[in-house]
């Protein structure tokens, strides 16, 4: 009796710990975007989502994340969103980014549209390259996201 307590302990340990919902890198050159397809490759704009159940919507573009955010309009779901800081290339919470359109800086879809993990290094790079500068629910606000 000992023994089959002992396992069902185990066993629900090793539930719980695998049960965690965390992003998965992208692998760029190797996967497709999840809303337009593309190869994703642009490792300053890439953006990723994952819902509360851990499945992964990875994007060649922020505005491909938004636009598909848009299209869903079911936003409950999702529990972690990610973009690429456009400086760093690195990834960074979308929910604390700060996000410039600028007709100087191409993005893969033409939106002209890079995220930036601190306030000031948008507002550097947007008084060089000119632009709006936007917070997350400014910016899905302007992307038609409730």
């Amino acid at each position: 009796m000992v023994i089959i307590r002992n396992l069902f302990y185990i066993l629900v340990l090793f539930l719980l710990t695998g049960c965690e919902v965390q992003p998965v890198p992208i692998e760029f050159g190797k996967e497709e975007c999840s809303f337009c397809k593309m190869t994703i490759v642009d490792r300053q704009h890439a953006a990723q989502l994952v819902t509360k159940k851990g499945k992964q919507f990875k994007y060649d573009a922020i505005e491909c994340m938004l636009n598909d955010l848009n299209e869903k309009q079911n936003t409950q779901e999702n529990k972690i969103y990610l973009v690429s800081d456009y400086g760093k290339s690195k990834m960074t919470t979308a929910e604390d980014a700060t996000y410039l359109i600028s007709q100087a800086i191409k993005s893969p879809m033409g939106a002209f549209l890079s995220a930036f993990s601190s306030n000031a290094e948008a507002t550097s790079v947007m008084t060089k390259s000119g632009g709006e500068v936007y917070n997350w629910q400014e910016i899905k606000k302007k992307y038609g996201i409730e």
